[in-house]
């Protein structure tokens, strides 16, 4: 490849998006409609019964207890107690829904997360990640989780809650009601400012925990090389600067919690002290009863809870929008390679044969030319090599045709049929694949060979016996059913190598394209590889990146790239008499007494 692939990028999240999320957000809720109405319906019955306290008080106080009617006093009180159970089982019932429902919200986003980054092209898989990605995946929807099971339902319960309160006061006592309700301008501005920061500051912390997570998994997978160059401090003081990064987000978003909730305690303990102050003064001139005073003190702490609620469901709805507009964003995330609106079959028998016509492509808009009015056929039967320096565009040809990108200019055609017209699937079929370096799934070898494709094992395990796999699969543990670790690193190189042959050939494949497969094996699996290889590429198109030149001496036609172009082509011994480009690379390799260097 060359220096035009893109570079990663560090997600920002836009800005000024709360309506819009919000909506995304109860849209979410719709498939729970019957458990949602069932919250609301309980969290309404909950709100309705705190109104149960301050009214019994009020009549035993001003009623019960003037008259000394201990009979009422005492069905006051089991009435009391009656409102306290109901209350429990109310909210026993809406924290079991609203968590339940949590829950399967939750699964569903992570269902459409994994389907949306299968779905989205390599571009983007090349510019994010995966420690970034797998944050999206697990933080920020547990973030989401929280929100659904004990933020967004209960929010519009603390809003009836406060109503029915506030209805009641001013029912009750309409001026003393105005002495409660003047701080709410106070509390309001507090909240407004609030909301204002901790929001940057949840953002900032979901940020850096994705640097955190992309530094780990990053170093994780790559901690040979960490241990081979001696990298262990270094990569240590790089971890604990992006932790503590991490660290001062948190505390950031730690002091605003600190200072808002004391600020919203405070203005509610002002409202409580302006109640006694007038409330006392009328009730000594008869104008206030005590019963009614009693109950106002009760309601107006009822009423300050919802509000502290609501204020902490402002914390928790601030994380959430920050989680938001990143799941959101990469669910919005445009697939660079379409499907096509009406895909085309191939006609059978499929042929094999592969043509590039005038093929231009950059990884970036504003990058160097890759590839640079690339033209050549494959025809069936033949085989077609590919080979240059590294950067020259060899590879890219083949993401073209395995359409991981798509040309900028120019025209890619299977059978004639432009690959664009063909679904992904449809395409990817036709050709067998195999890398320089093989990625093994967690678990047993026959899984890994057909990946659940409908191939029979029997297919599957006469690949591997034709390829050579089967000698030292036999001898693992339990065989074809032998268990593999992560990325199957029990393995040699060699032996995975071995297994990606197995893997193409086992889906009989039209077309093979072979990308350095067998560089890392040795001269015998080489051989046998290749005198394998030689049976089973009749009737198929095979192309065969090569740096080593010795693989690809016998090929149909080879063509010779340079700087995105292709300079040179013709067989082995028409580009060796032609003594160009192709001959010094040979010439490269082959000195010495037949030692071979990489071009």
């Amino acid at each position: 490849m060359t220096g035009g692939r893109p570079v990663l990028v560090e997600e920002e999240p836009a800005k000024g998006v709360d309506a819009r999320i919000l909506r995304r957000l109860f849209g979410f809720l719709r498939p729970h409609a019957g458990l949602t109405a069932g919250a609301l319906g309980l969290l309404l019955v909950g709100a309705v019964l705190t109104l149960a306290g301050p009214r019994l008080t009020q009549h035993a106080l001003d009623v019960a207890i003037p008259a000394r009617d201990t009979g009422l006093l005492a069905t006051l009180a089991l009435i009391f107690l009656g409102a306290l159970l109901l209350e429990f089982l109310a909210d026993y019932g809406q924290a079991l829904i609203t968590t339940t429902m949590g829950q399967r919200v939750m699964l569903e986003i992570r269902l459409r997360l994994f389907s949306r980054l299968q779905q989205l092209s390599i571009p983007f898989h090349d510019r994010h990640p995966v420690g970034r990605l797998m944050t999206r995946v697990t933080s920020d929807v547990e973030t989401l989780n929280e929100l659904f099971s004990s933020g967004l339902v209960t929010v519009f319960g603390d809003l009836f809650a406060l109503a029915a309160i506030m209805t009641m006061m001013i029912a009750m006592d309409w001026r003393l009601a105005l002495v409660a309700f003047a701080v709410i301008p106070l509390v309001w501005g507090v909240a407004t400012v609030f909301r204002r920061t901790v929001r940057e500051a949840f953002r900032d912390i979901r940020v850096r925990l994705a640097r955190v997570n992309s530094f780990m998994q990053e170093h994780l997978t790559g901690m040979r090389v960490v241990h081979l160059f001696g990298r262990q401090e270094a990569a240590f003081r790089q971890f604990d600067a992006l932790n503590r990064e991490h660290l001062d987000a948190h505390i950031r978003s730690i002091r605003i919690y600190a200072l808002f909730f004391p600020a919203v305690e405070f203005l509610a303990t002002v409202a409580l002290a302006l109640l006694l102050w007038f409330g006392g003064v009328r009730a000594l001139e008869g104008t206030l009863t005590v019963g009614t005073l009693a109950a106002f003190i009760q309601l107006s702490r009822r009423f300050f809870q919802p509000l502290q609620d609501l204020s902490e469901k402002v914390n928790l709805l601030q994380g959430a929008m920050a989680s938001s507009e990143r799941i959101f964003e990469l669910l919005d995330t445009e697939v660079t390679v379409l499907e096509p609106d009406d895909p085309v079959r191939l006609r059978e028998p499929v042929r094999g044969e592969v043509s590039f016509e005038g093929v231009w492509f950059r990884y970036r808009p504003d990058g160097p030319w890759v590839l640079q009015d690339v033209s050549f056929t494959a025809a069936p039967g033949r085989t077609l090599a590919l080979v240059g320096h590294t950067g020259a565009g060899k590879t890219t040809i083949i993401n073209l045709l395995l359409r991981f990108y798509d040309p900028d200019r120019g025209t890619i055609r299977l059978d004639g049929v432009d690959i664009r017209r063909l679904s992904t699937g449809e395409l990817r079929r036709q050709i067998g694949f195999v890398q320089q370096d093989l990625f093994l799934f967690t678990g047993d070898i026959q899984r890994n060979l057909i990946l659940d494709a409908p191939v029979p094992d029997a297919r599957a395990r006469e690949a591997a016996e034709v390829i050579g796999a089967d000698r030292f699969i036999q001898r693992l543990p339990n065989g074809y059913r032998h268990v593999l670790g992560e990325r199957g690193r029990s393995l040699s190189v060699g032996e995975r190598q071995l297994l990606s042959f197995a893997r193409a050939l086992a889906r009989d494949p039209v077309i093979l394209v072979l990308d350095e497969a067998t560089s890392s094996v040795d001269t015998e699996a080489e051989a046998q590889i290749q005198s394998a290889i030689a049976r089973l590429m009749a009737g198929r198109t095979s192309l065969v990146v090569a740096h080593r030149l010795s693989t690809i001496l016998h090929a149909d036609e080879i063509l010779v790239m340079h700087h995105g172009e292709i300079r040179e082509r013709g067989t082995h011994g028409e580009l060796l008499a032609r003594g160009g480009l192709y001959r010094r690379l040979y010439e490269l390799q082959i000195q010495g007494g037949g030692t071979q260097r990489s071009a």
